[in-house]
This record gives structure tokens, sequence and C-alpha cells, in this order.
């Protein structure tokens, strides 16, 4: 049966322009007022979702709609899951909204979501129009629900903005260039919302701009219909699983937890920085994360390190992504040159570079099968290990990221989204030989 709900696409013509922020602000106005608001993410983005989750309260994660990743089928069915109680969906786009394939407006024409265009005004004023007009008639068949200018430098500025504006396209207001409204980054993107201790007061005040614009009416009902999704097998009924989950390892898709929990798995959460061992589990996850920031804390936090090894000598499993495959090495050494020692479960040693040094999509045979995956790092490793299987990358035929296996303990820069492949997601937690 058809669910219908209010939905919003919020994208832009670029990144930078302030989607994260008004996405927020809008999700926390709707929420505040009462209304349940489930909100999204577009791409395979980890940090804008622990905003977006933070800023709509309800219970719900903010999970990631990947086209490519997940495919068309699992997007739909998770927006439809979500109109089953919802006041308000929003969506928040990845970069601009024809940037890269799949792009945004895939995405947003699939579920026949009417985009919401930000478009950072700072230096322009009437140009916003031209801009608008390009975004609203680049595709035909896409649904164009309006304009919302953002850093506003004054009253007449938003005047000649809306002068400009072409007829047909409805502009919905702007947000006042304001450092309260901001959002801190660093070189992965925005800093986790656990990190950003005045959050809730920057959300708040966003909140408050978007009161006094178009946006704080509810956008249109979107028709949203079912889709067929079969439950996973039982795959790791009984396997119980230690999940490292602190600031520093973090980068986890809510949809791999989920679909671990589904295939009978007991999932255990533990910190790597503070507490003294893992628990009693079959296998171990160390996601991605931020362990460059935290090198004296994991360096010190020896009986960790000790019962890690312990685990592996045990032939027991591990699967390592990015910081956490960082984590097993020697030696990291963060871009300011300060080096710690790891858990030394890997020969190798990493340094964090100041330019990015791996991006994009990429697919990769795993022991259990092949699973799609997503890269973005910063640093660089030196090993002689030799990797069991090598990414193969969406848009070019460049070698992708390594995969590398010593005994039942599999690592990469990947960052892989396990219901792409049932078994091969299985494989890395029961330990499954190639």
């Amino acid at each position: 049966m058809p669910r219908h709900c209010p939905a919003l696409f919020v994208s832009a013509p670029a990144s930078n322009h302030g989607k994260t922020t008004v996405t927020a602000a809008l999700a926390r106005f709707h929420a505040r007022a009462g209304r349940r608001v489930r909100v999204f993410k577009c791409g395979p983005d980890f940090l804008d979702a622990t905003i977006l989750q933070r800023a709509a309260p309800a219970g719900a994660p903010a999970y990631q709609l990947d086209l490519w990743m997940a495919g068309a089928d699992a997007c739909r069915a998770r927006v439809y899951e979500a109109a089953v109680d919802a006041d308000l969906i929003l969506i928040e786009g990845v970069m601009g909204l024809f940037d890269g394939q799949p792009c945004s407006a895939d995405l947003a024409q699939l579920l026949d979501v009417p985009v919401l265009a930000v478009i950072d005004a700072s230096g322009a004023a009437q140009t916003v129009g031209a801009l608008a007009y390009g975004l609203a008639h680049y595709r035909e068949g896409l649904k164009f629900g309006g304009v919302f200018a953002n850093a506003l430098a004054s009253p007449r500025h938003a005047e000649m903005i809306e002068q400009g504006m072409p007829a047909g396209i409805a502009y919905l207001g702007g947000m006042p260039r304001d450092a309260q409204f901001g959002l801190p980054g660093r070189h992965l993107g925005l800093v986790p919302a656990a990190e950003v201790t005045d959050l809730d007061t920057r959300l708040s005040a966003a909140a408050d701009a978007i009161a006094e614009t178009g946006l704080a009416r509810l956008p249109p009902s979107v028709v949203f219909h079912p889709v067929e999704i079969k439950p996973p097998p039982p795959l790791l009924r009984g396997q119980r699983i230690g999940i490292a989950s602190d600031a520093a390892f973090s980068f986890i898709y809510q949809a791999n937890l989920d679909l671990l929990r589904a295939m009978g798995a007991q999932l255990h959460f533990f910190s790597p920085l503070q507490d003294a061992a893992p628990p009693d589990v079959d296998s171990i996850y160390l996601p991605g994360g931020y362990p460059e920031l935290h090198l004296q804390a994991l360096q010190d936090n020896r009986a960790m390190k000790a019962a890690l090894r312990d685990h592996h000598l045990q032939r027991k499993p591990i699967y390592a992504e990015c910081g956490g495959m960082l984590y097993l090495l020697d030696t990291l050494t963060d871009k300011n040159g300060h080096r710690a020692d790891m858990a030394g479960l890997l020969r190798g040693d990493a340094v964090m570079q100041t330019r990015l040094q791996g991006l994009g999509y990429q697919s990769a045979a795993f022991p259990g099968g092949v699973l799609r995956a997503h890269t973005f790092h910063h640093s660089l490793i030196a090993t002689d290990l030799v990797p069991i299987a090598h990414g193969e990358r969406l848009h070019n035929t460049s070698a992708g990221e390594a995969v590398f296996r010593d005994g039942a303990l599999i690592a990469g820069y990947l960052h892989a989204y396990f219901p792409s492949n049932l078994a091969a997601a299985a494989a890395l937690f029961t330990g499954a030989q190639p």
C-alpha cells in the first residue's frame, strides 16, 4: 500500500554551500514543533549523518541512501519504511546536485522527492537566480521545490536575490551569515556530532532562522511505494561480534550493524581508548575513524593491544577498515610528525599526509565474495604484506585499495557496505576460507 509523507531533498550547486546546516536546521525546527522527522544522507558519508541524527532526536538513525552500494530497491524500501510514522522526511544530498555517477539528482528522481537548492550567496545577488534556473532545468523530469539562500549579508542582500529569481522558481528565503550556525570541520569532513560541545546551541540557532522563512511550512506530500526486501538468512546465528566504538573508531554504517543483527549476531561494543580488553567474543570489527587524533591514548593502552594480539593468536576473526587497520599496524604517525606504537598485528607503518590519498567507490573480492565499498583517507602505509586482492574502481581502471590478510585477520582502507553481499559480509566474522 502506498504511503504519503511530506518530503524534501536538500541539495546545492556544489559542496560547501551549507546543505548539512540547512538540513539539520530544518530537522530541528520541525522536531521542535512536535513533528516526527526522519533524516537521510545521500551517498557514503559517515559524518554528516551524525549531525542529522542529532538534529532530529526521534530515536531513529540517519541512514545513508546510496544508489551504487545499496541499490535502488533498498533506498526505496528504507524511505517507505520511514513514511510509516514520519511527519516529514528530509534527505541531504552529496556534493553538487548533478555531481558523480550516480548523483544526488538520480536519487531524488528515483524517489520523486522535490529538490531544494541551497545556494551560498556570498559575493552574489541576482546571479543566484541564474544558478537556480540552471539547476531547475538541467534535467527533465526532476521535481524542483525551490531555492534557499545561505550566508545572507543583510535584508537588502536578500531583496536583490529575490529580484533576480526567474518566474516559476520559488524563493523560500535564506539564512544570515552568522558564525553561530557554522558546523566545524577537519580533514575528513565535518567534526562528528559527539565532539561538538555546543552543537545543540548551533542547531537551535539555525532552527530559529528557519522560522522566518518559507521552509517553516511543510513541503508537499510525496507518495512512496512498497518494495519487497527478503529477510537475510541467519548466517551469523549465535556469533558474538565485538565492535570498537569510541572517538577514535566511529565510521560505521548503521545498515551494517542492522544486517549483522538480522543475520543472528550479538553485537558487543567496546572502546580501544578506555577499555582494558574487548568483551568475550568470537570476532572483532574495527571500523574507521580518527586514530591519528588519539595516538597517545592508543599507545598507552597496552592491555587492549595485548588482548587483541591474544585474540589474533587464537585465530579468531578480526575485520579492520581504514582507521581500524592503521591501529593494527606497528606504528602510526600524524601529520605533525608525532609517532606512536600501535597494536602490531599487521607488519607496517602508516603516516598521515596533508592531502587526500584515496577517494571513491570500489568493489573488492574479499574471501567470502565481492563487497561494494567506499574509500576516503589521508594516510599512506608502508608494508611488505602481499595483498590478497585489490579494489576495482567504479569509474577508472587505476589500481584500487589493497586488501590484506594475516590468518583470520582481514584489513584494508575500504569501508565495506555489508548489505551488498550477505555471504561475503558474514564470512568476515566467521573466518571463512577462500
